[in-house]
């Protein structure tokens, strides 16, 4: 069983993984607006696992006979209209994420929970991957030139993009 306190940060992390994939939702409903079809596919896959993240999260407090506590998710504020600074936004809302997670297997690491650490070390992975997709987006948009025909290729390649995780969050 964990402690309260421990408990209460990741409820704050599900509230947190769940602001990321309605942000994530958000941006894809802009690009989809913009003509970035490929994009906000690419944003919606994203959306599919920031609520795989969540869930996990919760289903662990379950398994810890731990309550799971609702709050309100904040409404996603950005004014990126372009794939480049989307992507610079994407990259750092995920910077704040890891930061996050981090702190969460501190506080595991401080109570000594063994189990809580096990659990976050495979956020911690996941954050890594996370980073590293937007910085590939952006080195892309580099390579190939914040153009239309650059921004064309990035729309049809992000486009192909399918879920990694099981969308059906009951399987978790």
């Amino acid at each position: 069983m964990i402690s309260q306190k421990m408990a209460d940060r990741i409820n704050l992390q599900i509230n947190r993984e769940m602001f990321s994939a309605y942000l994530y939702l958000a941006m894809a409903a802009k690009m989809t607006n913009l003509g970035y079809t490929g994009i906000a596919r690419w944003l919606t896959v994203q959306y599919h696992e920031e609520m795989f993240h969540a869930m996990k999260f919760v289903r662990y407090l379950e398994d810890q006979a731990a309550e799971v506590k609702f709050d309100a998710i904040a409404v996603p504020a950005f004014k990126e209209n372009d794939p480049k600074s989307l992507f610079q936004h994407v990259l750092e809302h995920e910077r704040w994420v890891t930061a996050s997670i981090r702190e969460i297997m501190e506080l595991a690491m401080a109570e000594k929970d063994f189990a809580t650490q096990n659990l976050v070390q495979w956020y911690i992975d996941e954050q890594v991957e996370e980073e590293k997709n937007a910085m590939d987006i952006l080195q892309t948009i580099d390579l190939l030139g914040n153009t239309p025909q650059g921004l064309f290729m990035l729309n049809i390649e992000l486009g192909k993009r399918e879920p990694s995780i099981p969308l059906d969050y009951t399987k978790i």
